[in-house]
């Protein structure tokens, strides 16, 4: 598990959120390279059905809510949220749950389009 992933695992694991200039600060990276390393987590947990770890990631002035850059990932990857701040909530909610019943296998919500 990368630095990054694992940072991300305990937010998650305490019900947490943390801005990206906080988590690139926490991990000595410049934010280009958090978010091209966010995103490739991105690619790895739609491959596989997980929640997207992203979204414990919030803009600064976003509401708690990511980036654009986050949802504009989304789309690329097939994930088209017709409601923002629900489809973070339920990714968000599939992390924290997960990470607080210690599953080994997360899985992601049942609808990742926001379609519901």
């Amino acid at each position: 598990m990368s630095e990054l992933e694992q940072r991300l695992a305990d937010l998650a694991a305490a019900g947490l959120t943390i801005t990206y200039g906080q988590l690139s600060r926490d991990l000595g990276w410049r934010m280009a390279e958090l978010t091209a390393a966010l995103e490739a987590l991105m690619v790895i947990d739609a491959r596989n059905g997980h929640p997207l770890r992203a979204s414990v990631c919030k803009g600064r002035l976003s509401g708690g809510l990511p980036a654009r850059g986050f949802f504009d990932k989304a789309v690329e990857l097939g994930l088209i949220p017709a409601d923002d701040a629900a489809f973070v909530a339920k990714h968000r909610t599939a992390l924290f749950h997960a990470a607080q019943t210690r599953q080994p296998e997360v899985v992601a919500p049942k609808s990742q389009t926001g379609k519901d």
